[in-house]
């Protein structure tokens, strides 16, 4: 029992995950919980990836692959909303490292979801949601699909953290038969997209059920130095306000 990190969607911003594991090494965590998207939108995937490698591997217990690592190691980005959307994509796959491209075959969950228990805490975490495992989103009060055999639903793909309870009928007499079920989405290391441009992630210390909701300052300015006009712009300039 202990510490578990949720970080989700750190899209090649390496001083956003810098940023994130100082903070998070303030605390005796146990493991990490990864929920996607590691590369893309940011400039600096290969280092995001080797970073992690190097610094974090060891305490990964769940690693799925986004939407971005799907378009991207599968080479079909029909998925994309944009134009600029696929450019960038596309951009990215042409940048990745023989290196990097072996990690995200080897070390990514070949899926958008992945199942594991934890101090007896049944948790599904899924990139996107189950109707939809890389595109789709988990919102308040906006489930389509059945989470009741779960006790904790970690999910990502939105970029806007939210953290609230749903509860479902239960034959559980002690409970007034209902089964709690509990929904986090920690928000985008990388590219926040609800007004906080912060680096942002979540902690969960499964000895008191507490959920902290962490989000961490970071040199947003050096961040955005690193585009050189290989993509869209606008992928630099939402970073100032998390949009």
């Amino acid at each position: 029992m202990g510490y578990y990190a949720i970080l989700s969607d750190i899209h090649g911003s390496l001083y956003a995950l810098e940023s994130v594991v100082e903070d998070m090494n303030e605390y005796p965590v146990m493991g990490i919980i990864m929920l996607g998207d590691i590369i893309d939108y940011g400039m600096r995937s290969n280092e995001v990836i080797e970073y992690i490698r190097t610094h974090l591997q060891d305490r990964v217990i769940c690693n799925i692959r986004g939407n971005h690592e799907r378009a991207i190691l599968e080479k079909d980005f029909r998925g994309f909303s944009s134009k600029r959307g696929e450019d960038c994509a596309r951009y990215t796959a042409g940048q990745l490292t023989d290196a990097s491209v072996q990690y995200l075959t080897t070390k990514l969950i070949n899926s958008g979801s992945c199942e594991f228990e934890i101090d007896g805490i049944n948790i599904l975490a899924v990139h996107g949601s189950l109707d939809d495992e890389y595109w789709g989103t988990i919102e308040p009060g906006k489930e389509t699909d059945d989470y009741s055999k779960y006790d904790l639903v970690l999910s990502g793909h939105s970029h806007k953290s939210h953290m609230y309870a749903k509860y479902y009928e239960a034959d559980f007499p002690e409970y007034r038969n209902k089964h709690k079920v509990m929904f986090i989405n920690p928000g985008s290391v990388g590219q926040p997209r609800n007004h906080d441009p912060n680096a942002q992630y979540a902690l969960i210390d499964t000895d008191t059920g507490s959920v902290f909701m962490r989000s961490v300052p970071y040199n947003v300015d050096a961040a955005m130095a690193t585009y050189d006009g290989s993509v869209d712009d606008f992928y630099r300039k939402r970073l100032l306000l998390g949009v």
